[in-house]
């Protein structure tokens, strides 16, 4: 397998790859039916060098010049059965709930889906996974550094990173294609200070959830990891040395889809919870400027980028979402998360997926797909439709603004 990396630079400049060490961080496959192996295969000619990188124990290895074969051994399986034994679903939305399971169907892994309005969990699909210490974010940390980079003035959306050579790339590509190499130059400009405080103002590092049972935290370090494991480029392109969970990032997304207000998610256990349920802030960031600039690279991911596989369940809607694919210690990665930018129906759905070879990012969209076909097919998408409060409703409720947990 290739890394995203790797792939990247060495369609650039091939003698300037080096490998990597600890994780092996996968490309993202921009052909979502294609299997990662293949696709490595088919770009090995273009680059002619030979490389040894470490996976856990396990070595990959690239042969003679033109001849590049990867071995990756994978110890965790994509399938899963009765992963929803013992998930707590008095609260949730019941059309949201079942939409999610029909979509993620024997697969190994959670879907989490959130009102953005409200922060209210609508559905969580095996809870255990879905409230772990979580997993590398993979490429989904770039939503992250985006921001930050924005925030900062360090980038517009049109502002041109050099690859190498004379390969340059605006962040609506970077985004879309997941371009490692455009997030390591942006991650070094902004250097690991600022990439961390804009991390944690996000909820990175800290609990997403109020009160939520068994919810884990995810860990950011507090310092830049080493120059050998890649340093802050390495962090800013696949999450290197980041742990992040599923409510983390549904948290971030739903942000970014309301235009700034972070909430506490919240899980309803009972309808009685619901009927009194409350939105509690947990603060308003200030990045509703520069999410249009942001949108246009998930509205790419999705129309024509590594998320295009959602398209091949559903296109009735506007989705804008982020993939991420990456490995370690002998199990893989996929994730995705997304919102449909609708007036009616508005809601925020993380997948998460862990595994071996079928797992990975598109497989994610696909599912997130599969899932939006579903709650379209239920008529979500239209108003009154289903048991949610409606977005105005949700919208006068007086918020509770709470500090920290």
């Amino acid at each position: 397998m290739l890394l995203e990396a790797t792939s990247i630079a060495a369609s650039v400049n091939p003698s300037a790859v080096t490998p990597h060490k600890k994780t092996h961080n996968l490309t993202e496959n921009q052909h979502a039916k294609r299997r990662m192996r293949t696709l490595a295969r088919s770009r090995a000619p273009r680059s002619h060098f030979a490389a040894t990188a470490t996976i856990g124990t396990h070595s990959v290895s690239s042969g003679a010049p033109g001849h590049h074969h990867y071995y990756e051994r994978f110890h965790t399986s994509s399938f899963a059965s009765e992963i929803a034994d013992g998930d707590v679903t008095a609260g949730e939305d019941p059309v949201v709930r079942q939409a999610a399971i029909d979509a993620l169907g024997n697969m190994n892994g959670t879907v989490v889906a959130i009102e953005p309005t409200s922060g209210r969990i609508l559905a969580m699909v095996n809870q255990r996974l879905a409230l772990s210490s979580g997993a590398q974010p993979c490429s989904t940390i770039k939503l992250s550094v985006a921001l930050a980079a924005l925030s900062e003035g360090v980038i517009d959306e049109q502002t041109e990173v050099s690859l190498g050579g004379r390969s340059r790339m605006n962040l609506t590509e970077a985004l879309a294609h997941s371009n490692n190499a455009y997030f390591e130059a942006v991650g070094r400009k902004l250097g690991f200070e600022k990439v961390q405080y804009y991390a944690h103002q996000f909820g990175l590092g800290e609990l997403a959830g109020y009160h939520i049972p068994g919810e884990q935290l995810g860990t950011y370090p507090e310092e830049e990891i080493s120059p050998k494991l890649g340093g802050v480029s390495k962090m800013c392109s696949f999450g290197e040395g980041i742990s992040m969970t599923p409510l983390q990032l549904g948290a971030l997304v739903t942000a970014i889809s309301n235009g700034g207000t972070l909430y506490y998610l919240q899980h309803p256990t009972s309808p009685e919870a619901v009927a009194s349920f409350q939105p509690r802030v947990k603060r308003h960031l200030d990045i509703e400027p520069v999410i249009p600039e942001l949108s246009d690279g998930m509205a790419g991911a999705v129309a024509y980028g590594t998320a295009r596989s959602v398209r091949l369940n559903f296109n009735e809607e506007s989705i804008l979402g982020k993939t991420g694919t990456c490995s370690h210690a002998g199990t893989r990665f996929g994730w995705f998360a997304s919102y449909a930018n609708t007036e009616v129906g508005r809601i925020v759905t993380v997948v998460f997926l862990q595994g071996g070879r079928p797992t990975f990012g598109p497989k994610a969209a696909e599912i997130a797909g599969r899932m939006y076909r579903n709650l379209y097919d239920h008529n979500f998408f239209v108003a009154g439709a289903t048991g949610i409060a409606p977005s105005e409703a949700v919208q006068k409720a007086s918020t509770v603004s709470t500090q920290q947990q």
